[in-house]
C-alpha cells in the first residue's frame, strides 16, 4: 500500500455494503483509527480482520494523535480512519487530523462507500441536482428555529441528520419556518431491517411520526425541499417595522401582521425575524 492515511467508508447498516477495496485497505493497514474502538472491533471481527486499533474522536489530543500517525506514515506505513458508520468526516470529527497530516506533506487517500446523506437523497424523490448538507440542527428549540431560519431562503434541497428523540420537535420547528406545505422526506434506518422512506408535506410527516412511535427511533435523515419562492427583499424600512411590531407581539404574530400590511410572505418574514434576533 502507498504510505498515507486512508479515509475508509464503512456500512451504515447492511454489512454487505462494504466495498472490496475497503476490506483490502483494512486488512493491509498498519493501524486502524476508530471513533469507538469497541464498535469497530466488532465490524473488523465480522470480516475476519485483526489489526491494531486506536481511538480517535472529538476529545482526542490532536497533536499527539497526528504525531503518532505521521510517524507511522513517514516510516512507510498506512493508517486507516473509520467512523462508527458511513463515510468519516461527514458529521464526524476528523478534518483537523486530515489538515495536520496534509500540512506535513503526507498523503490522505479517500476510500469511498456508504453515506447516509447520499443514500437518502438518492431515494427521497426530491430535487438532487443541487443540495446542501447541513448536519445536525441544534438541540434547543430557539437555536434550532434560528438555524432553520438561516436556511429558509435556500433553493437547494436540504439534507440534515436528526436525533430520534428530537425528530418530532424538529419537524414542528421546520413547519414554523418553512411552512406546513413544504415537501420533505423522512429517511429512517437506511439499509437496515426497519428502513422507512416517507415523502410528504412537513405537516403530514408530523402526523406520520406522531402516530407511529417506531418512527422516533433509530438513525434519521431528513430531506427538505428548497424554496421555490423568490427571496423576499427586506430593506431597512421593512426590517424596522418588523422589529417594532415584534416588541409588542410574538414573532409569528408580528410576521403575520407585517406580511399582511406589506403584501409579503409570512414565513419569509418570520424566518427573517428569527435570523435578526439570533444575531442580536
Amino acid at each position: 500500500m502507498k504510505p498515507g492515511m486512508y479515509i475508509v467508508a464503512t456500512p451504515i447498516g447492511n454489512l454487505d455494503d462494504i466495498t472490496l477495496r475497503a476490506l483490502q485497505v483494512l486488512k493491509d493497514a498498519d493501524l486502524v483509527a476508530a471513533e469507538d474502538t469497541r464498535h469497530s472491533r466488532k465490524l473488523l471481527k465480522h470480516f475476519g480482520i485483526e489489526r491494531p486499533l486506536v481511538a480517535y474522536h472529538e476529545h482526542s489530543d490532536l497533536a499527539h494523535v497526528a504525531g503518532k500517525f505521521a510517524e507511522a506514515i513517514e516510516s512507510g506505513g498506512a493508517v486507516a480512519l473509520i467512523s462508527d458508520a458511513g463515510t468519516p468526516l461527514v458529521s464526524d470529527p476528523g478534518y483537523p487530523l486530515v489538515r495536520a497530516l496534509q500540512d506535513r506533506g503526507l498523503a490522505v487517500i479517500p476510500v469511498p462507500g456508504a453515506s447516509a446523506a447520499i443514500a437518502a437523497i438518492s431515494v427521497a424523490g426530491l430535487a438532487s441536482d443541487r443540495f446542501l448538507f447541513a448536519g445536525f440542527p441544534p438541540a434547543k428549540e430557539a437555536a434550532r428555529r434560528a438555524w432553520y431560519a438561516d436556511l429558509a431562503h435556500s433553493s437547494a434541497t436540504l439534507i440534515l441528520y436528526e436525533a430520534p428523540h428530537r425528530v418530532l420537535a424538529s419537524l414542528h420547528d421546520a413547519v414554523a419556518v418553512f411552512g406546513a406545505a413544504r415537501e420533505a422526506c423522512l429517511c429512517r434506518e437506511v439499509t437496515k431491517t426497519f428502513e422507512t422512506i416517507q415523502r410528504a408535506s412537513l405537516a403530514d410527516l408530523i402526523q406520520f411520526v406522531s402516530s407511529d412511535t417506531n418512527q422516533q427511533r433509530g438513525e434519521i435523515v431528513l430531506i427538505i425541499a428548497g424554496t421555490k419562492e423568490p427571496t423576499v427583499q427586506v430593506g431597512d424600512a421593512e426590517e424596522t417595522l418588523l422589529l417594532g411590531v415584534a416588541e409588542y407581539a410574538p414573532p409569528k404574530v408580528a410576521a403575520g401582521i407585517v406580511a399582511d400590511y406589506l403584501g409579503l410572505k409570512k414565513n419569509e418574514l418570520y424566518a427573517r425575524l428569527l435570523e435578526i434576533k439570533n444575531k442580536v
